[in-house]
């Protein structure tokens, strides 16, 4: 039975160039923060690799800060400030926040003071997209990087969180991008690596590995790779939409990630449908990676108003660039099977 990975908002298999580039690194013996020659190299390949970042985020100009993951860039912008948040968004960015915004429906937020909030650019779990206004404290880049076209400094927000294994880079490495003049106290002390701004040597492997996914993601992005993705999307939704008894289609009327759908069929709890499709051969989960496992209903459609039942009666499947018609055809052929089988027994 061929494997069907339909995840790739939890996370995304590792791209050649980000390969490549990661046996690249491992070549380079030096400490950036040493002066000698050694150290001096690695310091120009890391200045390299954070160039080539801003530019596939239309950041040249602002400041990169690297750092071990995308909930690590959300403490440093997020701690001790007393943000406003909504109910949308990640648990990396809501744990630090006052989670007072109200999100509608379609799970699109009201910022009265966009100064004092944070809003995601893409919700991870239903792909809603946000429209961000001028002067944002920060945004949550990660779901939407390297899936829609970016220019962070012509954006809202004054900082932005992004994460490399969400477009085809490895685990462990994210960063904090700020624009120029912004004053954060480090998260973590000790040397003087990130301009001051995070101490611990640099994880120069995985950065080489995030800045040359960032590049070719970006290049997908506008050579319209993604809308091939979209068109597949909503075949999925046509054929399931089509069954004796639709599921619900979460922010269907509303601007959304190109590859993600989030499907709530009434009495067929989230986790039951993960499980019975992963036998089946197909991932998907149910709600972002890192709440999945935990036993309660998804934060997210309980924010937008949907019932703790119907909360707890969702899916997300998320489609990658290598995603095809044969794969969604098949997904909702068995998703369908499973659904009907689900309703006898119910009945």
């Amino acid at each position: 039975m061929r494997r069907v990975y339909l995840d790739h908002n939890a996370t995304t298999p590792l791209r050649p160039e980000a390969r490549a580039a990661l046996a690249e690194a491992m070549d380079i013996v030096g400490n950036p923060s040493s002066v000698h020659a050694e150290g001096r190299r690695a310091k120009a390949f890391l200045e390299n690799c954070r160039a080539r970042l801003a530019d596939a985020l239309g950041a040249s100009g602002a400041e990169i800060v690297f750092t071990g993951s995308a909930t690590e860039a959300a403490a440093m912008a997020l701690a001790g400030r007393g943000i406003a948040c909504s109910g949308v968004e990640h648990d990396a960015v809501a744990a630090w926040c006052d989670t007072s915004l109200a999100a509608d429906t379609d799970g699109r937020v009201s910022v009265p003071e966009a100064g004092f909030a944070t809003v995601q650019l893409a919700n991870s779990e239903t792909g809603v997209m946000q429209e961000l206004p001028e002067g944002l404290w920060m945004s949550d880049f990660t779901q939407g990087f390297g899936k829609v076209a970016l220019d962070f400094l012509r954006s809202g927000p004054l900082m932005a969180i992004v994460s490399g294994h969400k477009l085809g880079g490895p685990k462990g490495v994210g960063a904090l991008v700020m624009r120029r003049g912004i004053d954060l106290d480090p998260v973590l002390k000790g040397g003087g690596q990130e301009m001051g701004r995070r101490a611990g040597t640099e994880n120069l492997i995985g950065i080489a590995g995030f800045a040359a996914a960032a590049e070719a993601a970006a290049r997908d992005v506008s050579d319209g790779r993604w809308q091939a993705v979209e068109e597949l999307r909503d075949l999925l939704e046509e054929a399931l939409a089509a069954e004796g008894k639709p599921p619900i289609l979460v922010g269907k009327g509303v601007m959304r990630l190109p590859n993600t759908s989030c499907l709530i069929s009434e009495g067929w709890k989230g986790e039951t449908q993960v499980m019975q499709m992963d036998l089946a051969g197909f991932a998907i989960s149910a709600g972002s990676a890192c709440s999945s496992g935990k036993v309660k209903t998804s934060p997210v459609l309980r924010a937008m108003g949907y019932s703790e039942t119907e909360a707890g009666c969702g899916i997300r499947v998320s489609l990658g660039l290598e995603t095809t018609r044969d794969d969604i055809l098949r997904f909702a052929e068995t998703w369908a099977a499973q659904a009907r089988k689900q309703a006898a027994r119910a009945a």
